[in-house]
């Protein structure tokens, strides 16, 4: 089982990094490619949402991605650092609600396996695409 780990400052241009390299290692990993748009959709708008958790919220610490290659299945987690203590950003108001909604909107609508929890770093958006049997090397 390969795990890949990503940190990145909560900044909007890193987010197309994560996209590029969530699409590469579920490549590798053997997800079919016709749903390598969608895995880079989900983890754009997953970090997307935890940058914004991080600027509206003053957190400094790394917005973070993990990359998990399992046998029968390719696992996303997206860290969106809002405190293990608060309700993953649900306490947001107007504008900010609405936003926070619309991305987990997004997600589940391109995600058929999505988890959002919380871990002691905070909230955690998992989620996961089967893999091929035989994985695609480059």
């Amino acid at each position: 089982m390969a795990t890949v780990e990503l940190r990145f400052s909560a900044l909007p241009e890193h987010v197309r990094t994560a996209r590029l390299v969530a699409a590469a290692v579920a490549r590798r990993a053997g997800v079919d490619e016709s749903v390598l748009d969608e895995v880079r959709l989900a983890v754009g708008e997953a970090c997307s949402r935890a940058v914004g958790l991080h600027r509206r919220g003053g957190i400094d610490d790394a917005v973070r991605v993990k990359l998990v290659e399992q046998e029968k299945r390719f696992l996303i987690e997206v860290g969106d650092g809002v405190g293990a203590g608060e309700p993953n950003g649900h306490t947001a108001e107007g504008d900010d609600a609405a936003e926070a909604a619309m991305g987990l909107a997004v997600i589940s609508g391109l995600v058929d396996d999505l988890d959002i929890s919380s871990d002691e770093d905070g909230g955690v958006v998992r989620m996961s695409w089967p893999v091929a049997v035989h994985p695609v090397l480059p």
